[in-house]
């Protein structure tokens, strides 16, 4: 894990270098949670050179050697690079074949040499983790890249200069938007469309940001600037999906089914794929952990680890006060399984009020849920601890259909098929079989937005997120009218179908449900504000097998039968890994992290001091974002227990970092300006 940033200059007049130093200077200040080992920079030319690249370093593998910038033999090709590529070795292997010569032992000069030999074709044999930019100096050529799951992140903004089109143009370029937004010229405001995203579907859909003028390099994509200027921004991998055969479509069925020959076959194959993907994600020069949830994928990860990885392992897991959020019985289960030290972080409802501020400015972006508190406070644990990375089981759930969301637009399509069925009875029973552990106003208010889409055509192809969309945008009821105004132009269901590609129309419905998940949920909340910022906000790296690019693939192609059958998730992925875990943590169904809302913002009836500013009738008009009057009967009802299901916390979680994120970066009180 590291940061990166970066200027490119279409042109510029001599002797304003240290000019530019200073603003790369200031970016890098920015990322120095991201990589507090180190620091480099690399700028083309002592007075005139067109691009100034910087480094900042958390010391992974080859912790000696390991700087950035990094160059080939020549210096005519340089690199900053955030990530692992975790195939390296055998990559590096191949290039010495052919010639090249190293100067460290360190994944990031692979990718200089791998370049000199194949170009932008070398992005299709990485398998990593990672946000690249590479300088070609003979070609003055800008390359910036990011990894086919988007798990590592990389902002854009041609703000700060004259624009992309300008003889003057100038490029900024970071992995965080706060490093960004600290250029002198950039705007600070926040993007109507960006909030509609997040304030519909939990984030923002890529390019747009929540921030005018900064643009996310979305998943799988490249973006070249060339000498004069011409910028081209391409796809190199997707998501293979094909016209597999959905399968039965009934919800009958108890999810054993019988098993074929060739399905036993593929869940070997699977199973070797993923042992694999673990240990070449173990490769690390410091302590490795593993986060441990109590569900079938973290478990099936930190068993492998602990098996086949060949060192010491400590898993660390997140426990709460209230029931209906604990799974430290299931997590206790596992260790005792494995026999591994286990730590877990106990996270109350104080704790995540007092840490929500600092999860927001990590996040850079409004949250309309706390979950991604308790995992910067778990990041916090394991680097105390001495460990600078962490294996996740994120990943699974959008391969392998893990999701309720899945099973809901499976219902729904069998409730239109067989309207007169006795299957409806009791069907939130079987949809939802962890309601129980929740109160029963809280579990009827789950179910609620499910049961008020049953109308909805649900062969659409966005079908399957018209529950997620109605429950966020309960958000907008509090907006200040000319912002409610902007925002509802945003039709999410529309968005969403325009990023299934023109293929998609022969895909059975459940690839087209996950093709959209991967492209939204997962990469820009899962693996952003939940994933990757919590994690470097403690400057650790996480680490996600499921999400290496050959375990995607193998997924995909899978037909719809051995992923969800009746209401049974991710079949194939537990025959595989059956015999790894107990029989219980195999058969559990699928329980969603989440962690107290609104509830934790509050002692006594009272806010938080942590949070009450921001809410404040004065903080809301100096925005202008919110209804003040709105708000303050929304914050009365939280404060009095009375906040309903999903809608009301989101709601308030949504308004409250949002403030704050006006506050942070608006204002720019947290970026020192």
């Amino acid at each position: 894990m590291c940061g990166i940033a970066g200027l490119w200059h279409r042109s510029r007049p001599r002797g304003d270098v240290a000019d530019v130093r200073r603003d790369l200077e200031r970016m890098l200040g920015l990322l120095h949670h991201r990589g507090p080992d180190g620091r480099g920079t690399y700028f083309d030319g002592p007075v005139d050179g067109r691009v100034a690249l910087g480094h900042t370093r958390l010391a992974i593998i080859d912790l000696d050697t390991g700087a950035q910038p990094m160059g080939n033999e020549d210096g005519s090709v340089q690199v900053v690079f955030n990530g692992e590529i975790f195939n390296y070795r055998a990559l590096r292997a191949a290039l010495v074949e052919r010639g090249h010569r190293f100067a460290t032992a360190s994944d990031t000069e692979v990718l200089v040499h791998l370049y000199e030999e194949h170009g932008d074709d070398f992005l299709a044999q990485l398998n990593g983790q990672f946000a690249l930019a590479l300088w070609d100096q003979r070609r003055q050529r800008l390359l910036l890249a990011r990894d086919r799951a988007g798990i590592r992140p990389l902002y854009y903004s041609w703000a700060a200069g004259e624009g992309a089109g300008s003889s003057n143009a100038r490029l900024a370029f970071a992995s965080e938007i706060k490093a960004l937004l600290a250029l002198p010229g950039m705007p600070r405001r926040l993007d109507a469309q960006g909030l509609a995203g997040v304030w519909s579907l939990w984030t923002a859909l890529a390019p747009r940001t929540v921030f005018e003028g900064v643009s996310a390099l979305p998943p799988a994509h490249a973006m070249a600037v060339e000498a004069d200027g011409n910028v081209r921004c391409w796809r190199y991998w997707d998501w293979p999906f094909d016209e597999a055969d959905e399968g039965a479509g009934d919800i009958s069925g108890d999810g054993a089914g019988s098993a074929s020959d060739s399905d036993e076959a593929r869940a070997q194959a699977l199973r070797e794929l993923v042992i694999d993907a673990v240990r070449l994600q173990l490769q690390a020069d410091v302590p490795v952990a593993a986060y441990l949830s109590g569900g079938l994928d973290s478990s099936a990860i930190a068993a492998l680890v602990a098996k086949y990885g060949g060192r010491p392992l400590v898993t660390f897991s997140l426990t709460f006060d209230d029931a209906e959020f604990d799974e430290s019985a299931h997590q206790r289960e596992v260790a005792q399984f494995l026999g591994t030290p286990h730590r877990p972080v106990h996270c109350t409802r104080a704790d995540i009020g007092r840490a929500f501020a600092r999860a927001v400015w990590h996040a850079e972006t409004p949250l309309v849920r706390t979950a991604p508190v308790p995992m910067m406070l778990l990041a916090d644990a394991v680097r105390a601890s001495g460990c600078k990375v962490a294996l996740t089981g994120e990943g699974a759930d959008e391969v392998f259909a893990g999701y309720d969301l899945f099973k809901e637009a499976r219902v729904r399509r069998f409730i239109a098929a067989a309207p007169g069925s006795a299957w409806r009875e009791g069907i939130l029973r079987r949809l939802y079989p962890w309601m129980s552990q929740a109160p029963g106003r809280a579990g009827a208010a789950l179910a609620r937005p499910f049961l008020a889409d049953l109308g909805n055509d649900p062969w659409a192809p966005a079908a399957a997120h018209t529950s997620r969309v109605r429950s966020a945008q309960r958000l907008h009821a509090f907006l200040a009218p000319e912002w409610r105004a902007e925002v509802q132009r945003f039709d999410a269901l529309a968005a969403l179908a325009a990023l299934l590609p023109a293929s998609s129309a022969r895909w059975p419905p459940l690839a087209r449900e996950q093709y959209l998940e991967a492209n939204t949920l997962m990469s820009g909340y899962l693996l952003a504000a939940q994933g990757d910022r919590m994690a470097t906000a403690a400057s650790i790296e996480a680490r996600f097998p499921f999400l290496d690019h050959r375990v995607m693939e193998f997924g995909a192609r899978l037909p719809a039968r051995l992923k969800l059958r009746g209401l049974h998730e991710k079949v194939l992925l537990k025959r595989a890994l059956r015999s790894e875990l107990p029989a219980t943590i195999v058969a559990r169904h699928k329980q969603p992290y989440r962690a107290p809302d609104s509830a934790s913002f509050f002692a006594g009836g009272r806010l938080l001091p942590e949070v009450a500013e921001p809410l404040s009738a004065a903080s809301l008009a100096d925005a202008g974002l919110f209804d003040a009057k709105a708000v303050g009967k929304l914050v009365d009802k939280c404060a009095s227990g009375r906040a309903v299901g999903f809608a009301d916390n989101m709601a308030f979680v949504g308004v409250l970092s949002t403030m704050l994120l006006h506050e942070q970066f608006v204002r720019g009180r947290a970026l020192g300006l």
